[in-house]
């Protein structure tokens, strides 16, 4: 696979802290000789393309072979419906990627990374993908990350309604916020307040699932709302004129990077080493598959999430989907991601002291799970 260096992307991120031949008439003899050599030219070339036949088939045989030996598990996925989480899951599944390594995914939709934590906690699933503001639980102990999925996300957003007194973040100061605590979004939030000039006392802060932000926007019950893809196209679509965005990732890539992940927790991890690489692996394909095919994924992915087409197609600029693809392999690289990923905690304030992120990343997982792929790619 072909890596480039995340040179530009992680330094904005550490700022905070990839010949015919001719001659004359032939005689008889010379014809017959000629007419001979073709003959066995022609012989050996049939031998030879039924030898390559044979060792094709023979090779394709062992492959198959191979996948069979994996041992069928079945794996209970949490995820959020939005691009940039559900993407290379249900690529994987359309694609076959998961069954090549004997994997049955049984997916189940959650509206936030932490309340995937606590599912996974209880037992009720095994594997989550969540966005960077989850990352800091994981940080803290309570899960493992064994996949990267994205490189930095472009999906959160702080949105507000103009048409309720707001023309900049300034505006914000004795507002109603929605938010959605752990997530994403709400990392964005308090870069957004702080640019401002602002904190967490200078508005009031409202505990929101980001489907009822959604609505509490429209309903004009709220004045602003940290969110993310798609409900971002969705209110723009609903507010017009009056919708108003205050800040994204992409306005502080100077300071933060915003990976997503693939996690699990210590004992599933110590007890499915194996699936988690074989998983890890599924992901690699799934990774290169949704950077080629990214449109004919988001409509894909729209009919099996139930979403309006145009709606998951309008969200599919809001992820860095290729340079994972780059990087995959690439521990040092990956490492730097984490690394900056948790400066961007200890500058806010969320993580308190610095954490080896081998404590909580699994990198061997990541390797070994790259391994795989590239030998069946």
């Amino acid at each position: 696979m072909k890596r480039r260096a995340l040179a530009g992307l992680l330094a904005i991120g550490m700022a905070a802290s990839l010949a015919a031949c001719g001659g004359s008439k032939q005689t008889s003899t010379t014809a017959a000789a000629s007419s001979t050599a073709e003959t066995k030219a022609a012989a050996s070339s049939e031998a030879a393309s039924t030898a390559a036949a044979t060792e094709a088939a023979s090779s394709q045989a062992e492959s198959q072979a191979a996948k069979k030996d994996y041992e069928p598990v079945t794996v209970r996925v949490a995820y959020m419906p939005n691009m940039g989480s559900a993407a290379s899951l249900f690529v994987g599944i359309d694609q076959g990627y998961f069954a090549e390594y004997g994997i049955t995914v049984e997916p189940a939709e959650f509206q936030g990374g932490p309340a995937e934590i606590t599912a996974m906690a209880s037992g009720d699933i095994d594997i989550s993908q969540i966005g960077h503001g989850a990352h800091a639980l994981c940080i803290e102990g309570q899960a493992k990350i064994f996949q990267m999925d994205t490189t930095t996300s472009l999906a959160d957003e702080v949105v507000a309604n103009k048409a309720h007194g707001i023309e900049k973040a300034e505006d914000l100061k004795g507002k109603t916020i929605a938010v959605a605590s752990g997530t994403s979004s709400e990392i964005i939030l308090h870069q957004v307040l702080a640019k401002a000039g602002l904190t967490d006392k200078d508005v009031n802060l409202v505990e929101m699932a980001v489907d009822g932000m959604t609505t509490a926007m429209v309903a004009n019950q709220i004045d602003a709302c940290a969110t993310w893809s798609p409900n971002t196209v969705t209110l723009k679509n609903a507010l017009g004129d009056n919708y108003l965005s205050l800040g994204s990732n992409k306005d502080f890539l100077d300071q933060a990077i915003f990976p997503s992940s693939y996690i699990t927790t210590d004992k599933y991890a110590s007890e499915h080493k194996d699936v988690l690489v074989r998983f890890a692996a599924a992901l690699d394909k799934a990774h290169d598959y949704r950077a080629a095919h990214t449109e004919e994924t988001a409509k894909a992915l729209a009919k099996k999430l139930d979403a309006p087409e145009d709606t998951m197609l309008a969200s599919i600029k809001e992820g860095d989907w290729e340079t994972i693809t780059q990087v995959a392999g690439d521990m040092d690289a990956i490492k730097k991601i984490y690394e900056t990923q948790q400066n961007v905690f200890i500058a806010n304030g969320r993580i308190k002291d610095k954490v080896d992120t081998n404590n909580y990343v699994m990198y061997d997982v990541m390797k070994d799970g790259y391994d795989l792929y590239s030998q069946n790619k």
